[in-house]
């Protein structure tokens, strides 16, 4: 395997910053929106979790607010951040419900999915 540490940019081409750790969130469960070939769901941009985007999310047919223990996964409230599938996202922001991102903490990978421009408007990192 590469070393998936030189791999891990975010969508600026800089090193990928953490997302999340409580909840623990990431492909790899280490907080970070970091993938690889295995990911196929592309769990790669960092959302900043709201009721709105939790219920369109639920009702989506992915409820990522029902704690599941089996997984060990808490269930996500507002204010939680998460690595969320870059596809879920975008279909997300068709529909108007789409959560505000952390750019720093979104994998480039992102960009296979959604343009830079589309995400931008979302960013709570921008200044």
């Amino acid at each position: 395997m590469a070393d998936v540490e030189t791999q891990q940019l975010n969508v600026f081409g800089e090193l990928i910053s953490e997302c999340s750790c409580k909840p623990i969130t990431g492909w790899y469960r280490d907080g970070r929106c970091a993938t690889d070939e295995h990911d196929h769901g592309q769990h790669v941009v960092c959302i900043h979790a709201t009721e709105e985007f939790l219920e369109f999310s639920k009702t989506s047919g992915n409820d990522l607010s029902t704690p599941r223990s089996e997984f060990g996964f808490p269930g996500l409230r507002p204010g939680d951040q998460w690595c969320l599938c870059a596809a879920r996202w975008l279909q997300a922001h068709q529909a108007g419900k789409a959560p505000r991102v952390r750019l720093g903490a979104t994998h480039i990978k992102a960009l296979d999915v959604i343009p830079l421009e589309v995400l931008k408007p979302y960013a709570l990192d921008l200044s």
